[in-house]
C-alpha cells in the first residue's frame, strides 16, 4: 500500500479536500437546462459522490457534515477556454535588475495572479492558449502539487506560428512541416495538454495580417496528426474566414475568434463554412474584434447569435489576459446573453461544454457521480440573472474551499470615460487601411495602350534598335 501524499519539507500541506454534504436550493447540473430542487451533492477526496434531491441522501453519506445554502444555486465550477497567464509580467517596472536574467521566474510568478483571480471569481478550471517559456505548465504543477492554491490548468506553452508570424516573441516558430512535427513534440517534452498554433496573423503582432493564413492545410493536418499520436487536443488562433477554413479542414479541434475577416479586411460571415465547423463538432469561442465595417450595438461576441444559429457549439474563452483581465470574465457572459445566446446555454457553454473543449469530457464541469468536485455556490438564481454568478458565497476546486483574493469590479468600455470607438480604432484603422489599400488598387487607372494603327503621323514610334555586330578580328 503507498503511504499518502506529504508536502515537501519546509512547505505546509495545501487546504485539503473537506467530505461533506452540500445543500442549496437548487443545483444546476449542466446536463440540461434542468434544475433538481432542494438538492444535495455529496464529496469524499475531492470527488461527487452521489447528487439527487436532498430527501434522498443515501444512508451511508448520513453521517457526512452538511454545508447548507439557503437561497443559493449550486453549479459546476466556470471554465476560461482561452487565456493567457503570463500576461502581467509586462508590468514589470523597467527598473527591475537584468530583466532578461528573470524574464522566466516574472513570467511564472505573474501567471499566478491572473490565474488566482479567475478562481477567485468561479473559475476553477483555465485553458492557457499560449504562454512564454512554458510558464502555464510550470503553474499546473505548482497548484497540483499544493505550492499554491489555484485553479485546474490545461497548458498549451507557447503558441506555434511562422517566422516573425504573430506572437513570434513567444518563441516557436516553424516553417515546415519538419519542423512542425518536431515543436509539438519539443512541447509534448515540456508537459504541455494541448497544441496552439496560430493558424492566421493577429491584430497584436506588427506585420502580420489578420484577415491572411499563415499555415497551409498541410501543414494544420501535420500538426494535428502528430498532436493527436501524443494525446493532445489541438487549437487555433483564427481570425480570417480562410484561416479559419483550413484549420476546420486539416481536423483542429478548437477555433479562437471564428472572426470570419475577409482578404480584404472586411468582416464577411460565411455560412456554409459555419455548417462545416458544427458538422465537425468543432468548439468556437468568439471573443473576435468588432465587425468592420462598423455594425452600431454589438457585442463583444459579433459573431455569437449567427453560428448558434447553425449549430456550432461555443464556449467561454474571452482572450483573458491578452485583450480583457480576469475580472471581465462575468462580463463576457453577459455579453453572450445578450448577442441572443439563451441564458441557459451561455452557462453550458461555461460548464459542460468548455470542459469538453478543454480535454476533460468526464472530468469537470457537469455536477455528476464521479467528476472532480469543482464547483460554485451563487446566492440567488443564475438561471434567472447571470449576474448571481459575480455573488458568490463559496468556490470549491478539487473537493476543498478556495480562499479567494478581493478582484476588482470590471469596469466595461461603455462605462468608462473614453469613446468605445476610440478605444477600438486601432483595429478600425488596420481593416480600414486595408481595404482602402485594396481600393486604390482596383481602381487605379491603367489606361489602355494606343493602337500602332492610330499613331498619328509626326509621333513615329521608336524603332528597334540595331543588332550589335560582332567585332571582327584577324586570322
Amino acid at each position: 500500500m503507498s503511504s499518502p501524499w506529504q508536502p515537501p519539507r519546509g512547505l505546509d500541506a495545501p487546504h485539503a479536500s473537506t467530505n461533506r454534504v452540500i445543500t442549496a436550493d437548487r443545483a444546476f447540473q449542466a446536463t440540461g437546462p434542468d434544475v433538481i430542487v432542494d438538492p444535495a451533492v455529496v464529496i469524499t477526496d475531492g470527488i461527487i459522490r452521489w447528487i439527487g434531491p436532498r430527501a434522498e441522501l443515501p444512508a451511508e453519506y448520513a453521517n457526512l457534515p452538511i454545508e447548507d445554502h439557503p437561497g443559493a444555486t449550486i453549479l459546476p465550477g466556470l471554465i476560461e477556454t482561452h487565456a493567457h497567464l503570463a500576461s502581467y509580467e509586462t508590468a514589470f517596472p523597467l527598473t527591475t535588475p537584468d530583466p532578461q536574467l528573470h524574464a522566466r521566474s516574472l513570467a511564472a510568478i505573474s501567471s499566478v495572479t491572473m490565474a488566482r483571480q479567475l478562481a477567485s471569481i468561479g473559475v476553477t478550471t483555465v485553458q492557457s492558449l499560449g504562454s512564454r517559456y512554458f510558464a502555464d505548465v510550470a503553474l499546473r504543477e505548482a497548484i497540483n502539487s499544493g505550492v499554491v492554491a489555484g485553479p485546474n490548468i490545461v497548458a498549451a506553452g507557447p503558441q506555434l506560428t511562422t517566422s516573425a508570424g504573430h506572437s513570434w516573441t513567444n518563441g516557436a516558430e516553424v516553417d515546415s512541416i519538419d519542423d512542425i512535427r518536431k515543436q509539438v513534440r519539443e512541447h509534448h517534452k515540456a508537459g504541455v495538454d494541448v497544441i496552439k498554433v496560430m493558424a492566421t496573423g493577429g491584430f497584436m503582432s506588427t506585420n502580420t495580417s489578420p484577415w491572411k493564413p499563415q499555415f497551409t492545410e498541410e501543414e494544420l493536418r501535420a500538426l494535428v496528426v502528430e498532436a493527436t499520436r501524443l494525446g493532445k487536443h489541438t487549437a487555433a488562433h483564427a481570425h480570417s474566414t480562410e484561416g479559419i477554413r483550413r484549420a476546420v479542414n486539416a481536423g483542429i479541434s478548437y477555433i479562437a475568434h471564428g472572426s470570419f475577416i475577409d482578404d480584404d479586411g472586411r468582416t464577411s460571415f460565411d455560412p456554409w463554412l459555419a455548417d462545416r465547423i458544427a458538422e465537425a463538432g468543432v468548439f468556437v469561442d468568439v471573443c473576435s474584434p468588432p465587425s468592420w465595417p462598423p455594425v452600431p450595438g454589438e457585442t463583444t461576441a459579433p459573431r455569437a447569435l449567427e453560428l448558434y444559429k447553425h449549430g456550432v457549439q461555443l464556449v467561454t474563452g474571452h482572450d483573458i489576459g491578452a485583450v480583457i483581465p480576469a475580472s471581465a470574465y462575468h462580463y463576457g457572459l453577459q455579453q453572450l446573453e445578450l448577442a441572443g445566446i439563451p441564458r441557459h446555454e451561455v452557462l453550458l457553454s461555461a460548464t459542460a461544454r468548455a470542459a469538453a473543449a478543454a480535454g476533460l469530457a468526464g472530468v469537470t464541469g457537469a455536477l455528476l457521480p464521479e467528476y472532480r468536485a469543482d464547483l460554485i455556490i451563487a446566492r440567488g438564481n443564475p438561471l434567472e440573472d447571470l449576474r448571481a454568478l459575480e455573488d458568490l458565497e463559496e468556490v470549491i476546486i478539487n473537493g476543498a474551499t478556495f480562499a479567494r483574493d478581493a478582484v476588482h469590479p470590471y469596469r466595461p468600455i461603455d462605462e468608462a470615460d473614453e469613446d468605445p470607438q476610440e478605444r477600438a480604432s486601432a483595429t478600425f484603422d488596420l481593416r480600414a487601411r486595408r481595404y482602402a489599400v485594396a481600393q486604390r488598387r482596383l481602381n487605379h487607372p491603367l489606361p489602355a495602350l494606343t493602337p500602332v494603327s492610330s499613331v498619328q503621323s509626326g509621333s513615329p514610334l521608336p524603332s528597334d534598335p540595331e543588332p550589335p555586330t560582332s567585332p571582327t578580328t584577324d586570322s
